[in-house]
């Protein structure tokens, strides 16, 4: 279960944020009201959240996932494969400090964005993406055994984020999209495919038995729903036009 989450406002420069999505410019104005309701579904889930404001500086800094892993043991924060998000742990670091007093760090000589990295109980699968490399996943692995935790790494292929491909919903059930239909990293899990037309949702969140799905994904909807799930909508849009999706906007503990 989760208590509180920690979010942080969108910029007006994010129509400068790092896209692979050629989905075209977003709509600030949208993307606050998109960001608020998502705040909305959060509390509606039973955290608490923490608002950080906006910081100009840093286009991409609403997805604030990346550039830290909270655990229930630790916190660690990472050092961004993209260049221009480097700067963007030192700025959540207060915020995380409220509440985890010891903070693990991943050092300049590797590379980890959090978005490719999913927990299962106290396993962590970490991607090796263009944002990931094995330097910043053996430092992450040792850092989690020194808690009594597990990693292992994940080869990918097609995917920017582990995360972009998978989530995990509990109960041994596990969305999938694209290579991870097949991975055999994840054979062990009831793996819910998501079609390829909707591969969007298959970034859904499991927030205390509540499913968070990207909204406009009816094939996605329906299939989380058909698992037991109950479902909260939200609209995307204006993230998704920056490769960004629903776990990206929070940091979940």
């Amino acid at each position: 279960m989760f208590t509180r989450a920690i979010v942080r406002k969108p910029c007006r420069a994010m129509l400068n944020g790092l896209s692979e999505a050629n989905m075209g410019d977003p709509n600030y104005a949208l993307a606050c009201e998109q960001h608020q309701d998502y705040i909305n579904a959060l509390k509606e889930c039973g955290l608490q959240v923490t608002e950080l404001p906006a910081i100009e500086e840093f286009p991409d800094s609403c997805f604030v996932e990346d550039v830290a892993l909270l655990t229930p043991k630790c916190a660690i924060l990472t050092h961004p494969g993209a260049i221009s998000r480097r700067g963007e742990t030192s700025h959540i670091e207060d915020a995380i400090s409220e509440f985890y007093p010891n903070i693990e760090r991943i050092d300049s000589s590797g590379h980890v964005e959090a978005g490719d990295i999913m927990m299962v109980a106290n396993h962590f699968y970490i991607g090796l993406s263009d944002r990931t490399d094995v330097n910043g996943a053996t430092q992450l692995i040792n850092i989690l055994a020194k808690h009594n935790l597990t990693g292992s790494m994940v080869e990918m292929s097609e995917l920017l984020h582990l995360k972009t491909g998978l989530s995990y919903l509990e109960n041994n059930k596990l969305l999938t999209f694209g290579e991870m239909n097949t991975h055999p990293d994840f054979t062990q899990f009831n793996r819910v495919e998501i079609d390829g037309d909707e591969g969007y949702a298959a970034n859904s969140v499991w927030i205390n038995d509540t499913v968070l799905v990207p909204k406009g994904f009816p094939k996605a909807l329906h299939k989380i729903q058909q698992l037991g799930y109950k479902t909260r909508e939200v609209a995307m849009s204006e993230f998704q036009k920056l490769d960004g999706g629903l776990s990206c906007l929070s940091l979940r503990f």
